[in-house]
């Protein structure tokens, strides 16, 4: 079990949306507020983030007065993190760790020059960056045509290495921040609807073809224990189905209650056919948040409003910090 911690804040550097007027729930707080408590008095261009597809927050976690930080993901390229760190006087200097939550390039994209950037502030020292070892398998979407669309590789662990990384990689559950942080292993599948990313394969081991890979069990989840609230679980894409990654949170840590998820569930595309479904098993969770974006997808997010409302629903856009 993930030692309970007092508080968890969570700052969204790299997002699919830019929200800076909508109204947020205490616990949020949006960009825009962000800058004005920073002393921002004249809004203009050059004070503001930039969406991207994909995902990257900045983790601190703090217990008995001691702030401990981390990486989860870095988003799609380098220009959006770099420029969106810089924009919201984000620290990098404290990050002690990189986790990477599945193999895609969405969330790999600007992992060197953040490492760069990390070692720049901290005095150059290694970072430890955890990965699944089928993390780094290529891969590509397999078309109606037939045809393979491919997708740009991840780091490899070399160049990781290059850049200051020590690499770590594990499909077993595992702590970060000694133990205040906790990696999931590999996520069972259990409903009957949440089928993985349609159409995906990867290379085969002998580097001559391609396999199935729909599934992604590469995919992990990761975990704060909050003192007084339960569980907060960052699932950065659900390529799971966000219902089996709460399921298995729940069977992982069964005396500890789900509190809150943030992340993209993934409910765009093909995957828009399980929304009802989703929504719906979504109520047997109880939780006290639901900070969805990245790939959750719009008709996703309007059904989401629908069943939850907004005291429940608070959507994720570059900028935003969660603390809980």
């Amino acid at each position: 079990m993930p030692e309970a911690v007092d508080s968890l804040e969570i700052l969204v550097l790299v997002d699919n949306a830019t929200d800076t007027l909508s109204s947020t729930p205490a616990h949020v707080e949006s960009e825009g507020a962000g800058l004005m408590r920073r002393g921002v008095r004249t809004m203009g261009g050059k004070c503001l983030c930039c969406a991207a597809h994909g995902l990257s927050c900045l983790i601190t976690v703090e217990r008995g007065g001691v702030r401990r930080a981390m990486l989860f993901d870095t988003g799609p390229e380098e220009y959006a993190f770099e420029r969106n760190v810089t924009r919201l006087a984000a620290d990098l200097a404290p990050v002690e760790a990189i986790m990477l939550s599945h193999g895609h390039w969405d969330h790999a994209g600007a992992m060197l020059l953040a490492l760069t950037m990390i070692r720049g502030r901290n005095g150059g020292r290694e970072i430890l960056f955890d990965a699944h070892p089928d993390m780094f398998r290529s891969r590509a979407v397999k078309m109606p045509n037939g045809q393979l669309r491919q997708m740009e590789d991840i780091p490899s662990i070399e160049d990781l290495t290059a850049f200051g990384a020590k690499v770590v990689s594990s499909s077993e559950p595992h702590g970060l921040l000694d133990g205040r942080v906790h990696v999931s292993g590999e996520i069972p599948r259990v409903t009957d609807y949440e089928r993985g990313y349609p159409g995906q394969v990867r290379r085969t081991l002998d580097g001559e073809g391609w396999e199935p890979d729909e599934l992604l069990l590469d995919e992990r989840w990761l975990g704060v224990h909050v003192r007084g609230k339960g569980l907060v679980v960052l699932s950065a894409c659900s390529h799971a189905g966000i219902v089996n990654v709460l399921h298995h949170a729940r069977q992982s840590f069964p005396d500890v209650p789900l509190y809150a998820i943030l992340g993209g569930l993934h409910l765009s595309g093909a995957n828009e056919a399980v929304i009802p479904q989703t929504v719906a098993d979504l109520r047997q969770f109880d939780l006290n948040t639901i900070a969805a974006g990245h790939c959750t997808g719009w008709r996703a997010m309007t059904a989401l409003a629908s069943a939850f409302g907004d005291g429940i629903l608070a959507p994720t856009a570059v900028g935003k910090r969660y603390s809980f």
